[in-house]
């Protein structure tokens, strides 16, 4: 694979400092039952990495000390990590509003029975991986099949009450470009996904979160092989919206890697770029007697897909 952080490093990007932390990312391991090419973790089936019991029971204790609002659970396939549905628990105990980013045909997986309902049982946040709503887009990003598998999981989903008006149920789709071009409007895909969607498959959902693609990871050496990442870092940089800066994820959010090292975000985290900028790494367990607010963020040339545009951030849009 080729390196992209030595290539990242050659831009500059505003300072950034931290305001509350809000939101705990917490990455539980690599393994995945997909290996998309948009991928920025680099997930797949053979990846063994996968967080220690000590470590995931650092989880609630941190989430209690710093009064954190959200756990956002992701991976690989967080749901694969045996700890999966005890951390959901303590944390849904401690009133803590869960996210599970989910790729859909997790739900199929030998091991995985009953996962959809207590999901739900749970009120867990899902926010689903689909790209596109051309089963021929999907399966040429993601692999052949997973449109169908994805489709039937939304189906599933709904039935348990997801996405539907007044339950509580919280499901969101998540969209990222095919390749090296900027999301197109927000709202108005959404309104073509929402129309599409129920139209042939009766599947409704909340929202939809537009996501620019990193060139980091798989994506990002993609673009190295083709001769493109200079072309694509010039779009990214020709669409900075200065305005995007008050509202990016790393100001209240702390990525938290298998191993439970910290990072400004979910992207530095694979370019193992530690919090802050002194360079030291720092653990899950310092944040129990360390508050972060107002300190330093880690910045590099990535950081412009952020920016870019309308914004994009695990929310999605800035600019909405």
């Amino acid at each position: 694979m080729n390196a992209t952080l030595p290539l990242l490093e050659k831009t500059l990007f505003p300072a950034l400092k931290r305001g509350r932390l809000d939101t705990l990312q917490v990455n539980l391991g690599y393994r995945c039952n997909q290996s998309c090419l948009h991928c920025h973790v680099n997930a797949g089936p053979n990846r063994t990495e996968s967080m220690d019991s000590a470590t995931l029971a650092l989880i609630p204790q941190v989430l209690a000390a710093r009064g954190i609002q959200t756990l956002d659970l992701t991976g690989g396939a967080p749901e694969l990590h045996e700890g999966f549905r005890d951390l959901v628990r303590a944390a849904r105990a401690q009133g803590v509003r869960v996210i599970d980013r989910c790729n859909l045909t997790i739900l199929f997986e030998p091991g995985q029975d009953g996962l959809a309902e207590f999901l739900a049982g749970q009120q867990v946040e899902v926010v689903a991986s689909l790209p596109c709503y051309s089963a021929t887009n999907v399966d040429r990003q993601r692999g052949d099949g997973v449109f169908d598998k994805s489709i039937t999981a939304l189906q599933q989903l709904n039935v348990l009450g997801y996405g539907q008006p007044g339950s509580g149920l919280v499901l969101n789709l998540v969209y990222n470009p095919q390749g090296p071009s900027l999301p197109p409007d927000q709202q108005a895909l959404q309104a073509d996904y929402k129309r599409e969607l129920f139209e042939h498959f009766g599947i409704v959902f909340n929202e939809l979160l537009a996501l620019t693609n990193m060139p980091i990871q798989r994506f990002g050496s993609t673009l190295v092989s083709k001769g493109s990442f200079d072309a694509y870092m010039d779009l990214l940089k020709g669409s900075y919206q200065p305005q995007n800066l008050a509202g990016v994820m790393c100001r209240s959010l702390v990525s938290v890697d298998w191993q439970g090292w910290l990072y400004d975000c979910d992207f530095n985290q694979q370019l193992d770029l530690p919090l802050g900028t002194r360079g030291v790494r720092r653990h899950l367990r310092d944040l129990l007697r360390t508050d972060l607010q107002a300190q330093p963020i880690r910045v590099s040339g990535h950081c412009y897909g952020c920016t870019a545009g309308q914004g994009s951030s695990c929310g999605g849009a800035l600019a909405h």
